[in-house]
């Protein structure tokens, strides 16, 4: 298929409908002005006319015998001879007479005369003689029986005429010509300064697609062309972030996935080849076990983060005690801070309200937060878990620790999916993402709050 480009479109819808309109305005133009002047002509030809017309008849009323002599009189005082010509035709449809004197050799006759013989009183014609000469012409019928004589005519050249309309008809062309050649060469500039950096996005956008977010695109002024390139720039920015980060979670997956494995493996060696000692199957049992719970967890963790991608992440919700499920949560990992030397301390409050969620996805989140907590503290530090209710409408769970904290740049990120702030300890980065998301859906709100090198504190916020 032909592709049509800008400039095309423009030429055809812009450049061409002004040409259009302007070949049509010239056009109009040109029949108005010769009109105008060929109707100027023939109104001054016939008042002229009229005029020698009313000397003629009131000569003819006076004294019909001196009629021949008044109208060679009328004809040798005509005034006007350098704007027109008086003739006489006689009965036989010839011209005897004329103001100059001389009888012209060409037929002049162009169908005044005839016009004004069919009605019996005057004619009129606009036509070119034989010569080539364009000439206008009135004719009158005189009296009948008057010295043989059958019409008087006034007969003049419209050559000057024509030169004047032509020179006007040239101007408005001229005049045209540059309107047409001014939008075309503004808009040539316009639509270059439109084709020529949208082009260039095109090549970027290519660049782009294969993955190669390195290259930005100029920026030459601040209009809408601007503003694109400086968008698609951020976007260029954004998306080698994210592919850096998505690189980073391909990485620490693998690592992850490949440190439990390594341990399983490891011990299922061990136990392989010590099979009697039961001291060893045991210790190895354990570890296999945790670390087969711990892969199933991060599993799980993808497969969460892969279904709010698709948008199939569901929630089941029902009334629920969300103490009783932090509880189990901080359960879970008190022997566990108690192992990394790190204190855990648990503020229960007496009795909260109920809320509306769904119970293994809550206590998901609980999980995925501490474990941060602890996995981010050092040894001899301190994670503390408070719940309260800030409000009549709202529970609020804040975990807190004294670990390595969070960076000012990278706080407004950590929430974003592959995004690890800090590369030394083990995670996927994907943890606070689904965390952020399941609390989004119970209506509530999950805040970060860290300062590097102090700790960090994440309010876990719940509609009751």
């Amino acid at each position: 298929m032909r592709r049509t480009t800008i400039t095309q479109r423009w030429i055809v819808n812009s450049v061409g409908v002004t040409f259009i309109m302007l070949v049509s305005l010239v056009i109009a133009a040109s029949l108005f002005i010769r009109n105008y002047y060929y109707n100027a002509a023939r109104q001054y030809m016939i008042s002229r006319m009229n005029m020698v017309s009313n000397m003629l008849q009131t000569a003819y009323n006076d004294s019909g015998a001196g009629f021949s002599g008044e109208i060679r009189s009328v004809l040798e005082r005509w005034s006007e001879k350098e704007k027109m010509e008086l003739m006489v035709v006689n009965s036989d449809g010839e011209i005897e007479l004329t103001s100059s004197g001389f009888i012209p050799t060409v037929d002049m006759l162009i169908g005044d005369y005839a016009g004004a013989v069919e009605s019996g009183v005057s004619g009129f014609a606009n036509d070119r003689i034989s010569t080539g000469e364009h000439i206008m012409a009135v004719c009158l019928l005189t009296p009948e029986n008057t010295a043989g004589y059958k019409a008087i005519r006034a007969v003049s050249s419209l050559d000057a005429i024509d030169t004047q309309i032509n020179s006007i008809i040239v101007t408005f062309i001229l005049i045209s010509f540059a309107i047409l050649s001014l939008m075309f060469f503004s808009g040539s500039y316009f639509i270059k300064s439109i084709v020529i950096p949208v082009s260039q996005i095109s090549n970027t956008a290519k660049r782009y697609a294969v993955g190669d977010f390195s290259v930005r695109i100029k920026k030459k002024n601040d209009d809408e062309i601007g503003q694109l390139c400086d968008t698609i720039n951020h976007m260029a920015q954004e998306l080698a972030i994210s592919e850096g980060m998505k690189n980073d979670f391909i990485s620490s997956v693998s690592h992850e996935l490949r440190t439990p494995l390594t341990a399983i493996k490891g011990w299922a060696e061990t136990i392989e080849s010590m099979p009697d000692d039961t001291d060893t199957i045991g210790k190895g049992m354990r570890v296999i076990n945790g670390e087969t719970e711990r892969l199933s967890q991060m599993v799980e963790e993808l497969l969460d983060f892969s279904r709010i991608q698709n948008g199939k992440f569901t929630l089941n919700k029902a009334n629920m005690d969300i103490l009783a499920e932090l509880g189990e949560a901080v359960l879970i990992y008190t022997e566990r801070a108690k192992r990394d030397g790190i204190e855990f301390i648990y503020d229960e409050p007496d009795m909260l309200p109920f809320i509306f969620g769904d119970r293994n996805r809550i206590r998901q989140v609980f999980i995925n937060v501490i474990d941060n907590a602890i996995k981010y503290s050092d040894r001899n530090g301190r994670v503390s878990v408070q719940a309260f209710m800030p409000d009549i409408a709202h529970i609020e769970i804040d975990i807190s620790d004294t670990g390595c904290g969070i960076s000012e740049q990278d706080l407004p990120k950590i929430k974003t999916k592959f995004y690890k702030a800090n590369h030394t300890r083990r995670g996927s980065g994907i943890g606070l993402a689904v965390a952020d998301e399941i609390i989004t859906m119970h209506s509530g709100r999950l805040e970060i709050f860290s300062e590097k090198g102090v700790g960090t504190t994440v309010s876990i916020i719940l509609p009751v």
